[in-house]
């Protein structure tokens, strides 16, 4: 069957989002009991890419982006029954399209580490993340 990939979070029901995270896997390393915040989360992503088949929402890229220097991809999700059918691969192919100049970084799920660098990234070994619980150091 034919997948078709729309560009916006427009008309899709926030419900269908919070399960494809539960059949991606990729809802174990997000909030989604707590849907204030993944409601948030979704709708201020300004660049989202979805994947459909029949109606059924089997795959999406949620990102943040000028456009023009970087594009974080915060979220690549797809349903383990549809993984490796290239969905994630056009998903991330049509995030750089729409911003085509900027330096597409992502941080990798834990079980998709070996699967980046097949599609052509490379390891950035000075990224830095600081966690909302983690106290900023005094000067």
């Amino acid at each position: 069957m034919a997948v078709e990939y729309h560009f916006g979070q427009t008309g899709i029901a926030f419900e269908d989002v919070l399960d494809l995270y539960r059949a991606s896997t990729l809802g174990e390393r997000r909030p989604i009991e707590d849907h204030a915040r993944m409601q948030q989360m979704w709708t201020s992503a300004n660049l989202a890419v979805t994947a459909w088949e029949e109606g059924l929402l089997v795959g999406l890229a949620r990102s943040l982006t000028d456009h023009t220097y970087c594009t974080y991809m915060s979220d690549l999700a797809v349903r383990v029954s549809h993984q490796r059918q290239g969905i994630g691969r056009e998903l991330i192919r049509l995030t750089r399209a729409a911003a085509p100049d900027a330096t597409l970084i992502l941080l990798a799920a834990p079980k998709a580490v070996d699967y980046y660098p097949r599609l052509g990234f490379s390891r950035h070994e000075s990224a830095w993340i600081l966690r909302p619980s983690d106290e900023l150091a005094p000067v």
